[in-house]
């Protein structure tokens, strides 16, 4: 079981990254074109929303269950960059990104300004993804 929802997390990280970055890219151009703030542009950014909360949850779970997760939470863990990376550094970081793309969505989604609902999905959006491609673990990430 642990092999397969790390397989599937590693995976999924990949459909993640391309849904998020069409939801931001489309959010853009509807914004230099000036287009009107539609449920359509809302349900775009839905799914780069309900997208990363997926790939939360089964990296939660993978952090209980897996042996370079919680468990190996110890002060010798923290000497060694790859345990630290896998033990704090990407499930925080991870989070705070998330984070952001959920305040971007949940601002961008309160009815009012279209400049002001663009900006919100771009602006966070774009923080989010930032912040979730600084921690990927790139040297162990499957191609």
């Amino acid at each position: 079981m642990y092999t397969g929802l790390q397989h599937l997390h590693s995976y999924l990280a990949y459909l993640l990254l391309a849904v998020l970055a069409f939801s931001l890219i489309y959010a853009v151009v509807m914004f230099v074109r000036k287009k009107p703030f539609t449920e359509k542009v809302r349900k775009v950014a839905l799914v780069g929303f309900i997208a990363t909360h997926l790939q939360l949850l089964i990296g939660l779970i993978l952090y209980v269950i897996s042996p370079v997760g919680l468990s190996n939470f110890s002060s010798e863990a923290m000497g060694d960059t790859l345990s630290r990376l896998y033990i704090l550094e990407h499930p925080l970081t991870m989070i705070i990104g998330i984070i952001l793309i959920s305040i971007g969505y949940i601002k961008a989604k309160k009815p009012g300004d279209d400049v002001r609902r663009y900006r919100n999905i771009i602006l966070f959006y774009t923080l989010g993804l930032v912040v979730i491609l600084l921690r990927i673990p790139w040297q162990v990430w499957p191609s």
